[in-house]
């Protein structure tokens, strides 16, 4: 909860710095004509909405479980990076590289003017987008949300930079600089959004915690007295930081029905301490001679 509130707060603070950047942004362009201010400006355009679309996935992730999501809305931040990522490189990438490729064709239709604005609202840009990046940044763990306004951030930042190298480049006499510069925005944009769209997508097909998580669990499992043997061990996240799992462990084959209970709900105790543990369960196997006649093992009960 206390790292839900984080996440939220730092997409709070993310979304009000992004709006006050894309209004100084957008009448800079108005002023001056350079592309590649407009090209930021609609950047912080499209994160405005990409921060608002996240702020509601992770309110909309607090909701409990119910008949038609039985293992909460946790997935829901991912879902909202896969639409963020539709929308960098769909939307900004995209209609960057049309703009960008037409006036490198036809450089001497550009027209500039007062340029000085431009350069202290993109130094004041880059200071004011490096003060949520700093707080992202010095989060232990993120969230998939926080994840992708972190990538959001070092975007930005990167595109501002090349913006005003291409701003600075166009006083000095190269205007080619400028939808060279949009073009540089472009392609962060659209990688980055490839990036996020592949690492959400993932979650969302059922990505596991990764073998160190797994062993985890079984060392948990066997730390339990009466526990001989695990297998079958099956985990996937079903939200940022909450995994669903489940195992069959093995008992003696003797042992009475009440017995294998109290192992079966003293396993899902001691799986539930592990870092990220939601779900849990656990079928408990009588262990048989690998000789004996219907396998080595036989269901006593599963919960």
């Amino acid at each position: 909860m206390e790292e839900a509130q984080r996440d939220e707060r730092s997409l709070r603070m993310a979304l009000a710095v992004y709006v006050l950047v894309f209004a100084g942004k957008f009448a800079v362009y108005l002023v001056t004509g350079v592309m590649a201010v407009l090209a930021e400006a609609l950047h912080t355009l499209s994160d405005v909405f990409i921060a608002g679309l996240l702020l509601a996935a992770i309110i909309h992730g607090r909701k409990q479980s119910d008949e038609d999501h039985m293992f909460g809305h946790g997935r829901a931040q991912n879902v909202a990076g896969v639409i963020a990522a539709t929308l960098f490189i769909g939307f900004t990438a995209y209609q960057l590289y049309v703009e960008a490729f037409s006036r490198l064709v036809s450089p001497e239709e550009a027209t500039y003017q007062d340029l000085g604005p431009a350069v202290g609202v993109l130094v004041g840009s880059i200071l004011i987008v490096a003060w949520p990046l700093v707080g992202v940044v010095h989060q232990r763990t993120r969230g998939p949300a926080v994840t992708a306004q972190l990538v959001n951030l070092v975007t930005d930042e990167l595109g501002l930079v090349a913006a005003l190298v291409a701003t600075l480049f166009i006083i000095g006499g190269h205007p080619v600089a400028d939808p060279i510069a949009s073009i540089v925005v472009a392609t962060i944009i659209a990688y980055n959004g490839i990036g996020l769209l592949r690492n959400n997508a993932s979650f969302l097909l059922g990505r596991a915690p990764g073998r160190e998580y797994l062993a985890e669990l079984e060392e948990a499992a066997l730390s339990v007295p009466g526990v001989v043997g695990v297998r079958d061990i099956r985990a996937e996240y079903v939200g940022p930081n909450e995994v669903l799992s489940g195992m069959h462990v093995q008992v003696p084959p003797d042992l009475v029905l009440v017995e294998a209970i109290r192992i079966a709900d003293e396993v899902r105790q001691r799986v539930g301490k592990i870092s990220d543990a939601g779900y849990c369960m656990v079928q408990v196997d009588a262990a048989l001679p690998a000789s004996a006649k219907g396998g080595d093992r036989r269901p006593i009960l599963a919960c």
